[in-house]
């Protein structure tokens, strides 16, 4: 006991001190820094923790509403979740262009494992700047009231000028009919890039085609058509040469023989 009243005499005797310095003393305005400061940050963590279920339950909300406008089903008035479980979510093995049982396609994700090494590969050709590509896709299929196939939405990503731009492309039946393209997320310029955003630069998409008759890939994002007509062409966007360059080299990529191209073969061959 003897050797420990020095000790706590001291720490009496620092505590005193500090607790008499002047109240815009150094000392104490770092303590009170300090003390603010861890205080609210432990606020901002709980907050972000507590929130988080939240926050990805509007995010895979927001995704959904864009598969619905894509597929041209969305109806504001209706709940997106009933709308949603009209469509089939499959996970795709792209090197096979089949369906996989492997994964639960309601929970597969994509991105991370675009990040696993065993589930993904790196690219040597990578137009659409994505780096590594997943060898498996979680794509949605919207069938008719018969049970036939309708729509086929796929997504697609790929940089443009300041970011990765994330959507999906809806095609008709056929696999070669576009219906609509859309973005979810990205990060373009707004009034320039961004306009990927605007309804009407989007509507262009509608009715063009993917492939012409001999089968090669003849879609493009250019301001003048390709030598295939228009048919083919969608109009570069005004003032955003680079994002426009970008959604053409995405587009092209994950249409192309490195993404889709196995399944939408196997799709028209009826083998889906």
């Amino acid at each position: 006991m003897a050797d420990q009243t020095p000790n706590s005499d001291q720490s009496k005797g620092l505590l005193r001190k500090f607790l008499d310095l002047p109240t815009d003393s150094v000392p104490k305005t770092l303590f009170v820094a300090v003390t603010l400061c861890l205080f609210a940050s432990m606020i901002v963590s709980l907050a972000a923790v507590s929130l988080r279920p939240i926050q990805e339950e509007n995010k895979l909300r927001d995704k959904r509403i864009n598969i619905l406008q894509v597929a041209g089903v969305y109806d504001p008035s209706q709940s997106v979740r009933e709308a949603f479980e009209a469509f089939e979510p499959h996970v795709l093995d792209l090197t096979t262009g089949k369906f996989t049982d492997e994964f639960d396609a309601t929970t597969f994700d994509e991105r991370a494992a675009a990040d696993d090494p065993e589930l993904s590969r790196r690219l040597t050709n990578d137009p659409a700047g994505i780096g590594r590509q997943s060898n498996f896709k979680t794509i949605y299929l919207l069938r008719t009231a018969d049970g036939d196939i309708d729509k086929v939405i796929l997504p697609v990503h790929g940089y443009g000028l300041w970011s990765t731009l994330y959507g999906f492309i809806a095609l008709e039946a056929d696999g070669n009919d576009i219906y609509g393209l859309q973005f979810y997320q990205h990060a373009e310029t707004p009034g320039l890039g961004a306009e990927v955003d605007n309804p009407r630069w989007k509507a262009l998409w509608s009715g063009k085609k993917l492939r012409d008759e001999n089968g090669d890939l003849q879609i493009t994002v250019d301001k003048t058509p390709p030598p295939a007509g228009i048919d083919f062409h969608i109009d570069a966007l005004a003032g955003a040469t680079l994002t426009s360059r970008g959604v053409d080299n995405l587009v092209k990529f994950w249409m192309g023989e490195e993404g889709y191209a196995t399944f939408l073969s196997n799709l028209q061959a009826g083998e889906i």
